[in-house]
């Protein structure tokens, strides 16, 4: 299977199996097209039709390209064979090894955002927040459950996690004692909405937490549309400050700020430049999650917009990078050399098998998205995990039980997509969010286009 486009100038055809990308010129991607049907007899007299006129396309110049195609077949980097499908189908490596969990340290939250799924941190249940004992009792469930892997994730999350600061310090301390003790190695992520950030937080950050995660929507009438704080003020002009601060402290170590588009917003292209323009060159803005019926839900009609949006954004980021001021962008973030593993390309994220989310309570759930979803309830700190069933469900999902993702050419790419996304809008896990679908393969395609102008461009200056 090969995917095809054209987008920003460039011809770009890619091996679906293999992973190959290749940029090519107009008689060549039409060849290319036409290989799996017609022999090669039949090709060159169409191209000679097609391109008649044209001086340079010759019987023995078409002739070349064909046998340079062929060389690509049989080097297995075009029309490849699909040979992962067995890989699938074997017993999952690691069975029973969790990597990460996500800690939600606070359901309670200092801001009041419209389009929150938590409900104000509170995930359907009472405000709370993490004690020390359940933190470190998290600690030693990850350690106990991760076999013989060194490297383990914990991800603190909320509502809002400065809100339980202490603690947090507190439980990282723990786990540095532990990890010394057992051979591990945590790294640690924090995502804020910003409104406590102080210089012992960044202090803090920036010598413990791997990475970072602030939000931010973009320009201040968009932000401030929805992330409002419990007085109903907007919360742009307090969190910006602390984030311009922050980023500064930090260095070279990695931080996003994050946002949310919403139908209020569909020209988020220019809330990405926004950010970069105010200094921040680590970047994602991610499509809202909520029911259908919302007044801020996207829409079909929006999608055209969208799609169009990311391709602006891509070329934005194209001019932006020739002149010196390039930035990162997170869905554009592509390694087209190594990558995921294979067997990450076809299972995904691992949610509800290597990823678990934690409950101030203790409890247990697939990720952050279920939690609060008593049908989703794995187990707990102090039971285990009980709900087998449930995790075998999770454990059967990937790229070849879901049937749309069986021929589709971003497979290897998405793994599946987001196991809650698919259950919220079709009520199965092993199905797929089709609308996330699309605006993913756009993402893909830009991001693909982005390495090939690089590539290209790095090329042309050797020479």
């Amino acid at each position: 299977m090969v995917h095809q486009f054209k987008l920003g100038g460039y011809n770009i055809v890619l091996d679906v199996n293999s992973g190959s990308v290749h940029s090519v010129d107009d008689v060549a991607y039409d060849m290319i097209a036409l290989y799996p049907e017609y022999p090669r007899e039949e090709i060159i007299s169409q191209m000679l039709d097609k391109y008649r006129g044209r001086p340079d396309v010759t019987e023995d110049e078409l002739g070349e390209c064909y046998s340079d195609i062929q060389a690509l077949v049989d080097a297995k980097k075009l029309y490849s064979p699909d040979e992962f499908e067995k890989i699938a189908a074997l017993p999952k490596p690691h069975v029973g090894t969790i990597k990460a969990l996500c800690l939600h340290v606070a359901h309670t939250c200092n801001l009041n955002c419209g389009y929150c799924f938590a409900g104000q941190g509170r995930y359907r249940g009472e405000r709370e927040v993490m004690n020390y004992e359940t933190g470190c009792a998290a600690i030693d469930f990850l350690i106990e459950h991760s076999g013989r892997r060194h490297n383990l994730e914990v991800d603190f999350f909320g509502g809002e996690p400065l809100m339980c600061w202490e603690t947090v310090k507190k439980i990282v301390a723990y786990a540095r004692e532990r990890e010394r003790e057992c051979g591990k190695n945590f790294r640690f992520t924090l995502t804020t909405n910003g409104l406590l950030i102080d210089d012992d937080v960044i202090e803090f950050c920036n010598r413990e937490m791997h990475n970072v995660v602030l939000s931010l929507d973009g320009r201040r009438e968009v932000n401030d549309r929805f992330r409002k704080t419990l007085t109903g003020q907007g919360s742009y002009d307090i969190i910006l400050p602390k984030f311009k601060k922050f980023v500064e402290a930090r260095g070279d170590r990695s931080y996003y700020i994050r946002g949310t588009y919403t139908h209020f917003n569909t020209d988020f292209t220019e809330d990405i430049l926004h950010m970069a323009d105010l200094g921040f060159d680590q970047l994602s803005m991610e499509p809202v999650v909520c029911p259908p019926d919302e007044p801020y839900a996207l829409t079909e009609d929006d999608l055209p917009v969208l799609l169009e949006q990311y391709e602006k954004l891509a070329f934005a980021m194209l001019e932006r990078r020739r002149a010196g001021r390039g930035f990162a962008f997170y869905h554009f973030i592509l390694d087209l050399e190594h990558g995921p593993c294979v067997y990450k390309r076809i299972t995904g994220c691992g949610s509800g098998t290597e990823y678990l989310a934690v409950t101030p309570k203790g409890e247990l759930y697939p990720c952050h998205q279920f939690v609060g979803d008593p049908k989703f309830r794995l187990g707990s700190l102090s039971e285990g995990l009980t709900n087998k069933e449930l995790q075998a469900e999770f454990g059967k999902c990937n790229i070849y039980t879901r049937p749309e993702c069986r021929e589709c050419w971003a497979r290897f790419y998405c793994a599946g997509g987001c196991a809650a996304n698919a259950y919220h809008a079709t009520g199965r896990i092993d199905r797929i969010y089709e609308y996330g679908c699309r605006l993913l393969k756009k993402r893909i395609e830009c991001a693909i286009m982005l390495k090939v102008a690089e590539f290209e461009e790095e090329n042309s200056h050797k020479e």
